[in-house]
């Protein structure tokens, strides 16, 4: 019989008990189904509304049932549904009848919505972690690079000439973004919807706020009815994570990119890379593949959770069940490719003569030499119109603007001078750029090093 099995006259189909079940994901909840318990029992016991006995032999046998299944000495009974019966059912059948106390002046909705938090909560600080390493690593990175030069770019046309370091440092503040949202979403996760029971609260007098402060929660949800049916945090979760793997993928598109025959910007470590199974030469890039190819899993779970609860009515539903699989998924996937993105970069080769090479075509520094006339007395507008004819005759005559002679700048306006020359070499272009924010070495630096104390 199920522990709600009272109102029934006989037992479900096991069509039903299936499809009904969620223990075959959820029990990654046991240890927070456990936690949130024992916070519950020991209220009860404090106020009252069990006995203190009674509440320590529930407290002991949680704390035993919890070492037992991580040793692996526990298996989980699908004909529970889910995980909290389970945990009771398996409480009951060590300590008998007491532990049927455990579930006073509490439900499975207000208990299920404090496990998810719990476990939010826990993946959170993790996924914490392994963002600042990558962070980590991408200064150290820029740091080995701040006289590296490459073309920038705009619609993947080479633009002006930066440093590897200052186009690394771009990933660093998306990133840093990224760290913000997951802070902001355990701020909004950290409160406590136990006690909400099923929508309505109880009769019994619980202590809310003292459960709150023993699983170091920021207060309660204020509201029973939206402590039970509010899964905004999950969406948070779920929005955030989706926006840090679109930086990810837009990273690794870029290595994808570089790391290819026509760039080859990079050279990614033979322990990141995969070959293929007919063409001896091929060295891909699969893990800035896959990574780009999970971004669209995690954009999914996000939509699908989305779309479960947009016409919800309150309180709590059963689709609601449908959150965890979605917010696990996402989860999981960002601890897949966060340390293993982390690895492949800091391994990665750079080819500094190749980026250099490449910002010396193109182009890279016009916008330089337009700049070079507004400071010699002409509006930009006239300037811009003479470097373009500078351009032109130059892609016809198949030169570029280093390799001009001093007459034809001089046949095309007449105020020119030698020093043209320094004004368009591309370590003048890169470092005259000191504005905050910018690509010299001496602004990227200061860049560099905010960040690291930022990080700290």
């Amino acid at each position: 019989m199920k522990l709600w099995g009272g109102r029934f006259a006989k037992e479900t189909d096991q069509l039903t008990d299936h499809f009904n079940s969620s223990i075959s994901f959820d029990q990654r909840l046991y240890k927070q189904d456990i936690i949130g318990s024992i916070a519950h029992v020991a209220m009860l016991g404090a106020q009252n509304i069990i006995s203190m006995a009674e509440s320590d032999a529930i407290i002991n046998g949680l704390n035993s049932l919890l070492e037992d299944i991580e040793k692996g000495d526990i298996t989980f009974n699908e004909k529970m549904e889910d995980i909290h019966m389970n945990i009771e059912a398996l409480l009951i059948s060590r300590i008998g009848d007491v532990a049927k106390k455990m579930h006073t002046g509490r439900s499975r909705n207000d208990q299920v919505a404090l496990d998810v938090r719990l476990y939010t909560r826990d993946e959170i600080i993790t996924l914490k972690v392994m963002l600042k390493e990558l962070m980590q690593t991408v200064i150290a990175l820029a740091k080995d690079h701040t006289n590296t030069i490459m073309p920038g770019y705009t619609h993947l046309q080479r633009a002006q000439p930066i440093t590897f370091a200052h186009h690394l440092m771009a990933y660093f503040e998306m990133f840093k973004r990224d760290f913000k949202r997951l802070e902001f979403t355990y701020e909004n996760t950290n409160f406590l919807p136990l006690g909400s029971g099923a929508l309505a609260t109880t009769t019994y007098p619980l202590d809310r706020d003292a459960v709150a402060k023993s699983l170091d929660f920021n207060g309660i949800c204020e509201n029973s009815i939206d402590g039970v049916s509010d899964r905004d945090f999950c969406l948070d979760l779920l929005y955030t994570l989706s926006t840090l793997m679109m930086h990810l993928s837009r990273f690794s598109e870029e290595i994808i990119l570089w790391s290819s025959h026509e760039f080859h910007f990079i050279e990614l470590d033979d322990a990141y890379s995969t070959g293929s199974s007919i063409m001896p030469q091929k060295k891909n890039p699969d893990i800035a593949e896959l990574v780009r190819g999970k971004t669209g899993r995690v954009y999914g779970n996000l939509m699908s959770l989305l779309t479960t609860m947009k016409g919800l009515p309150l309180a709590y539903n059963k689709d609601m069940q449908e959150d965890k699989e979605r917010l696990f998924d996402s989860i999981d996937t960002l601890k897949m490719c966060l340390p293993i993105f982390t690895q492949m970069i800091k391994t990665m080769r750079v080819c500094k003569t190749n980026m250099y090479t490449a910002a010396s075509g193109g182009f890279t520094n016009a916008t330089d030499a337009a700049d070079y006339l507004v400071k010699k007395g002409l509006a930009f507008r006239d300037a811009h119109e003479v470097i373009g004819k500078l351009v032109l005759h130059c892609v016809t005559t198949h030169t570029t603007l280093e390799e001009l002679p001093l007459e034809t700048y001089q046949m095309i306006h007449p105020i020119f001078d030698e020093d043209i020359y320094e004004a368009i070499s591309l370590k003048t272009c890169v470092n005259e750029r000191q504005v905050k924010g910018g690509p010299s070495e001496k602004a990227v630096t200061a860049h560099i090093k905010s960040a690291a104390d930022w990080l700290q």
